[in-house]
């Protein structure tokens, strides 16, 4: 399992407040410059990282002079107003440094619920990482209500996972990993080497909730680990206090815990795709769209014959041949209004037709499983 990590090409990274802000004192340089350090040289390798940060409201409290975190919503949006300035502007100079460039994404619960704003989230991380760029990614704070927040950033850090098909998620933390019992209350506790994400026996061992700077703890760490683990991301959970823990994490050591996915993310998302979500309605192919498909293709508008069905942007919809035979299903790039007029034209027409471009592909095959 550890050598799949090895070996993958996207890893998701998620830091906590802790670490970001050294225990709640303020941003710490030191950790942040660390941080990126090791994310430059997995650059290098030729691997790409999403950083998932914590410590917007930290550092807001530190900049606004609060020893306490605040409970009242409109304090919390506050201070990670003041504090987000800070976080966005420390790994962008400290990014720079290593040649990197670096792009702030901002996202609440309902970004990543809603079919579109999913598939917007999506395409513009894929874009980012594309070009190089490390998107530092955080909860929008600013805005969140309690119907809407994720409430913590290890659950935004699987549900990232998820959304870019992550061989891994990393989560840096104050602790060495999990343990069988509370370390600092039982000294026979020991560290949990590794184990299947979906053992519902972790959750006992990881207790309650964390420290007054974060909002998670041990819990939410083996939660997101079984997030992640539905779209067949493992999730290492390893201390980011040690020197070099995520270049040592993602050469597959054998440090902290790591609790893995039962499935490939290939299994993971075609099972996703099949059986799990509700389709809205189909497009009818030409044979050289299903050869394409066959292939490994994009389902491109050109090949398109018919659309049927009434549906909005990141709906799941059927591909069907000309006999009426399911080829492959996935998640379409544009309405079904848009579709019916862009169908049969080639990608160069799209924007003539209807004033903008969401896509070059009707379908992309990262959205997209054959049958």
């Amino acid at each position: 399992m550890r050598q799949r990590i090895a070996e993958g090409k996207r890893l998701v990274v998620k830091v906590g407040s802790a670490l970001v802000t050294n225990g709640g004192q303020g941003l710490d340089p030191a950790f942040i410059a660390g941080c990126a350090r090791q994310i430059a040289a997995l650059h290098a390798q030729g691997r790409q990282v999403l950083l998932v940060s914590s410590g917007a409201i930290a550092a807001g409290m530190q900049r606004l002079g609060w020893t306490t975190r605040p409970h009242a919503m409109h304090d919390l949006q506050a201070a990670a107003a003041v504090g987000q300035m800070g976080l966005a502007q420390a790994y962008e100079s400290t990014f720079l440094e290593h040649g990197l460039k670096a792009a702030q994404i901002l996202l609440t619960h309902e970004d990543l619920a809603d079919r579109t704003r999913y598939l917007n989230a999506r395409s513009t991380l894929q874009t980012l990482l594309e070009l190089g760029v490390v998107p530092i990614i955080n909860e929008n704070d600013t805005v969140v209500t309690d119907e809407i927040k994720f409430g913590d950033n290890d659950t935004l850090g699987a549900l990232v996972a998820n959304l870019v098909e992550a061989d891994a998620l990393v989560i840096l933390t104050d602790q060495m990993g999990l343990f069988t019992a509370d370390p600092r209350q039982d000294p026979t506790a020991t560290l949990v080497g590794e184990g299947r994400a979906d053992d519902r026996s972790f959750e006992a061992m990881a207790g309650g909730a964390g420290s007054g700077i974060a909002r998670g703890g041990m819990i939410t760490k083996v939660r997101a680990a079984q997030r992640a683990a539905r779209s067949g991301a493992h999730t290492l959970i390893v201390s980011g206090r040690e020197p070099d823990s995520l270049l040592d994490a993602a050469a597959g050591k054998a440090i902290g815990t790591l609790l893995y996915a039962a499935e490939s993310p290939l299994a993971a998302r075609k099972q996703w795709l099949a059986d799990h979500l509700q389709l809205a309605g189909a497009l009818t192919l030409d044979a050289g769209a299903v050869k394409a498909l066959a292939g490994g293709r994009s389902l491109l508008a050109v090949g398109v014959t018919a659309v049927t069905g009434d549906f909005e942007r990141g709906a799941a919809v059927a591909c069907r041949a000309q006999d009426g035979r399911e080829v492959a299903r996935g998640l379409v790039n544009y309405s079904s209004s848009e579709a019916r007029r862009i169908a049969g034209h080639g990608t160069q027409e799209i924007e003539a037709l209807l004033g903008y471009i969401d896509g070059a592909e009707l379908i992309h095959r990262d959205n997209l499983v054959l049958l």
